[in-house]
């Protein structure tokens, strides 16, 4: 099993508007400017980690202001397409805390991860006391307000752990609420969240409550 000893205490960052990446999960990238491509090598020659991380939205964009907790992930899979862009594929492991950026001879930025707060993300996933009617419910009522489409049957039938982990990756949520997502406590916590969050768009929706 990994432990926080295999992973890099330098781990180079992929800044990303939107984008989390939760232990266990996979993150498919589209890997296509000059400093990420050499991101991609670098780790692929070193420690194979690279750190996702979002990206502030007004900020400068060519170095802008990142949250403050990221998800680390392995890289698993690489594919080079015939216009020099990569295909990879990470696999998360555990979220850090960005604890400083440090001056790296490279063109793209790296810091001090400090993975300390993290421990359970290296256990198997649980969630206690859960209902999965009612996330489903809720999550029904906010797509039907969205227009959105869904696989229903898939939903039921996902493991719960990783149903939640999956839809707070991939769900149309806001960046700060992505955010929060990311860095609640353990899974849980994520559904109790995740719960609480689709309650108030629909309420928000419909001018009321909804429990």
């Amino acid at each position: 099993m990994t432990d926080f000893e295999d992973l890099p205490g330098r781990l180079p960052l992929f800044p990303l508007g939107g984008a989390i990446l939760l232990p266990g999960e996979i993150l498919p990238l589209n890997v296509f400017e000059p400093r990420y491509l050499n991101m991609v090598d670098d780790a692929r020659n070193g420690s194979g980690h690279i750190g996702i991380i979002q990206s502030r939205s007004g900020s400068n964009p060519e170095k802008p202001e990142l949250a403050p907790i990221g998800g680390a992930g392995r890289l698993k899979q690489w594919q080079e397409t015939e216009d020099g862009r990569y295909l990879i594929t990470l696999v998360g492991v555990s979220r850090f805390r960005v604890r400083r950026e440090v001056a790296a001879d490279k063109p793209y930025r790296v810091a001090e991860a400090d993975y300390a707060d993290f421990a359970n993300d290296l256990l198997p996933r649980q969630i206690t006391d859960a209902d999965r009617d009612r996330l489903l419910g809720l999550l029904q009522a906010w797509f039907e307000a969205e227009q959105l489409a869904a696989d229903w049957r898939t939903l039921r039938e996902a493991p719960l752990p990783v149903l939640v982990d999956q839809l707070a990756m991939s769900a149309p949520f806001p960046a700060a609420d992505r955010q929060a997502l990311l860095e609640a406590s353990n899974t849980t916590a994520r559904l109790n969240l995740m719960q609480d969050l689709l309650a108030e768009r629909i309420a928000g929706n419909a001018g009321g409550s909804m429990q």
